[in-house]
């Protein structure tokens, strides 16, 4: 019986894993194909143009991760934008500054922001595209 019950206990942690996994954003590195593939789909993204040098970034980056743990945003991709590598994507979003967030609904922008570390206006941001 003790090992049943072991058993039982694993099954349900790793099950708990999967439950919270599936109630989170992703947040993941750049990948145009799969930006397309969700964009085409209709699905709500965010861009988290980013720098490692950036403290501005630095302090985005708990608050973006605190906010896509949440169930309101589970089915929100963030793909994180690398600003000192991925020259034709700045040009392409019309980026100059790094620490800029911009969320898309399918291919259509939904709205921006720039240097904004408040959770509150980060999740203000986001309302554009969860509702």
């Amino acid at each position: 019986p003790n090992l049943a019950k072991l058993f039982q206990i694993a099954a349900m942690f790793v099950l708990s894993i999967f439950a919270q996994v599936a109630l989170a954003g992703e947040i993941k590195p750049y990948s145009q194909a799969e930006l397309d593939k969700l964009a085409a789909e209709g699905k709500p993204i965010l861009l988290d143009i980013r720098a490692d040098w950036c403290p501005t970034c630095a302090v985005q980056a708990p608050v973006i991760r605190d906010l896509m743990a949440q169930s309101r945003y589970k089915d929100v991709t963030t793909f994180t934008i690398d600003f000192d590598k991925d020259a034709a994507l700045l040009k392409a979003y019309d980026v100059s500054v790094q620490s800029t967030l911009i969320v898309l609904m399918g291919k259509q922008e939904k709205g921006r922001s720039v240097g904004d570390t408040r959770r509150d206006d980060i999740e203000h941001l986001l309302s554009n595209v969860v509702h």
